[in-house]
């Protein structure tokens, strides 16, 4: 009699929990909409309407966040605007869902070096030519891209006169 009230609540959670297993998808089958979403982000980018592919490709994740391939080019999109942090979060997001994907690694490593993080993108690299057996694009691309360095930011001077005090 003592046990029973936990077996029963015990009996729930198994049913519970198995229930709601089944009903989820597996993480290969993206939903078609949000894959619609991304090509027209896609689209959007290339023909340089950045606004309009970050709204699009951010409605992408919010019908699948489980859309890899959003959240690399949401990254590149960020990276074009010259926002090198934004773009190293949105590539750790793809990189959560699929460690091993070298365009997202090469992406942050990018996105690394123009932040200045030169330690953590030799990190990336060499994870990078660790996935590569042979010729790597990618390795070979973030290589280059660390051997330049980050960019040279340069102090804007003010040239308007600056009134006397007196």
């Amino acid at each position: 009699m003592r046990f029973s009230s936990v077996a029963l609540a015990a009996a729930l959670a198994t049913v519970s929990i198995t229930t709601s297993l089944q009903g989820q998808r597996p993480d290969d089958q993206i939903d078609a909409r949000s894959l619609q979403l991304l090509t027209q982000g896609r689209a959007l980018k290339a023909a340089g309407n950045l606004d309009g592919a970050t709204d699009t490709l951010e409605t992408a994740v919010a019908v699948d966040p489980r859309n890899r391939g959003a959240f690399i080019v949401l990254a590149e999109v960020a990276g074009q605007r010259g926002l090198p942090g934004k773009a190293i979060r949105l590539y750790r997001e793809a990189l959560l869902l699929e460690p091993n994907d070298r365009v997202a690694l090469k992406g942050q490593g990018e996105a690394l070096v123009a932040k200045g993080a030169i330690s953590r993108a030799k990190d990336n690299l060499a994870k990078l030519r660790t996935l590569c057996k042979g010729a790597c694009p990618e390795a070979t691309t973030l290589a280059a891209v660390i051997a330049k360095g980050p960019p040279v930011t340069t102090a804007q001077a003010d040239t308007r006169p600056v009134a006397a005090k007196q």
